[in-house]
């Protein structure tokens, strides 16, 4: 097996000789790579690297913290069509797409080194006369970052970078489906001064390394993107350690369209949340509540504008709207909801199909109207481009739909009355709400879910936070 897709621990490249995970080109099916399949013994060599590296790494000031991550995103900006490449080769994802995500991680990496000179605390008022009162913000520890498939290179940074700029540690697990990328990431990070054992790379499936990091007993956050049966499962493996979680799980974003809504706008800001990444976004649009008035307009436009999507292999044409699902078992899903729904009576006015293809998970982009509340539709995470309609009379009535849900991560509106948006923003049960526009989080905001969407959250001052533990001092003086 190459060098290339060894363990990182201690800030060395280690050998393995265990069992391999294959990893198959989504559009194309071509075996690409065997990687480790590491077990628990990994796993323990990596947290004890961890934690052996961060009582001198909390020791640095921050801003020399800073330092060492602003040298990894100089390494990320000098190899942007690499890293693209390997992320269109393994996930499927269209390569504009792929470039802006390693752009937007190295953004990512030094938006977070921003923060150095601002970590602070409070200084609290005290009952008693000549104390003072401190409140510190410490880092927690070693931090496991659990990483997801779909934007498997920029995760790697929004786990890592605020943990170590507020002074933990990392041992990063990738996705077993899209671990080439994290290989690329931390071969570029060992080209950089980085202290041994600060970031450790474990590359193995879920049973095995996943399994061995949640339960842990010197892992003290785990921060996990995933599935929400996953994320059951880590909270229920870190619960005899009573290891902090932070879990951004699944989505089932609805978007409500008023009869008085820009109608192209909104046609072009819902197709795009749809075919992004092929729809394998968990904040992006999930189901569609139109207002009756203007139903039969606004569905025309979302037919013709997902017909007229461009699919296949990213790497054979750049030019494309999207690539393949990500596996068999996501196109299966999302072939069994759309059939579902065209059983129990919605109609299928584009798309609906696997799409007829050689090779690859492809999908047709999808427009189902008619759709009901009942159905697992528009109650299950499709993670497809597939966008279901149900016609709804009023505000009162979307919002009611809306919040009829298990999940609570993102929402959006398209109006152009500001009393109906902000009565919205007021009732929708969500942790994000995008008006007039496509569902896409900024860095400096607070992505954060809620219901089984997710507990705790990530991005901007919020997000660093969850790297911490506070510390209050009680200072007497005479």
């Amino acid at each position: 097996m190459s060098s290339e897709y060894q363990n990182y621990i201690d800030g060395r490249f280690v050998a393995h000789r265990g069992d391999t995970i294959e990893v198959h080109n989504p559009a194309t099916f071509e075996l690409i790579a065997r990687v480790p399949d590491a077990g628990a013994d990994v796993v323990d060599e990596a947290v004890a690297a961890a934690r052996r590296a961060q009582p001198a790494w909390e020791k640095l000031p921050a801003i020399q913290r800073a330092g060492y991550l602003r040298k990894i995103s100089a390494k990320l900006r000098e190899n942007v069509e690499m890293l693209a490449t390997i992320i269109a080769r393994e996930q499927g994802k269209v390569m504009p797409l792929a470039r802006v995500e390693v752009n937007f991680t190295a953004d990512y990496i030094d938006y977070t080194a921003e923060w150095a000179r601002r970590l602070d605390g409070e200084v609290l008022t005290s009952d008693r006369v000549g104390e003072h009162i401190f409140l510190l913000r410490k880092p927690l520890g070693v931090a496991a970052g659990i990483l997801p498939w779909n934007f498997p290179f920029f995760l790697i940074a929004r786990k890592m970078a605020p943990a170590l700029i507020t002074g933990n540690t990392v041992v990063i697990k990738p996705s077993e489906e899209t671990p080439l990328n994290a290989f690329a990431f931390t071969q570029l990070l060992a080209e950089t001064d980085l202290p041994p054992g600060v970031f450790n790379l474990v590359c193995g499936s879920g049973a095995s390394v996943g399994a061995a990091l949640t339960a842990h007993k010197g892992v003290n956050l785990i921060t996990f993107t995933g599935s929400v049966g996953t994320g059951i499962r880590i909270m229920q493996a870190a619960a005899p350690n009573l290891t902090r979680v932070n879990l951004e799980l699944g989505g089932k974003a609805p978007a409500i369209v008023l009869n008085d809504a820009d109608l192209d706008l909104a046609a072009n800001a819902l197709v795009a949340s749809r075919v992004i990444n092929t729809g394998q976004v968990c904040n992006c649009v999930e189901r569609v509540y139109v207002q009756r008035g203007i139903a039969e307009a606004l569905t025309e436009k979302l037919v013709q504008r997902m017909a007229a999507t461009r699919f296949g292999d990213p790497l054979a044409d750049e030019t494309l709207d999207m690539g393949p699902l990500v596996n068999q078992a996501g196109l299966a899903k999302v072939e069994q909801l759309v059939d579902s729904a065209r059983a129990a009576g919605a109609e299928v006015l584009t798309g609906g199909k696997r799409a007829d293809l050689a090779r690859g998970y492809h999908y047709l982009p999808t427009v189902v109207a008619g759709c009901t509340s009942d159905m697992a539709i528009m109650r299950d995470e499709i993670f497809g481009p597939v966008l279901p309609l149900q016609i709804v009379d009023d505000l009162d009535e979307a919002i009611a739909r809306a919040n009829d849900s298990d999940y609570g991560l993102t929402s959006s509106i398209f109006t152009r009355d500001i009393n109906a948006a902000m009565k919205a923003v007021r009732e929708l049960q969500f942790g994000e709400t995008y008006i007039n526009r496509e569902h896409f989080e900024a860095m400096q905001g607070f992505h954060a879910g809620r219901k089984k969407s997710g507990i705790g959250g990530a991005d901007g001052h919020h997000g660093l936070l969850e790297f911490t533990e506070t510390h209050v001092v009680y200072l007497q003086t005479s």
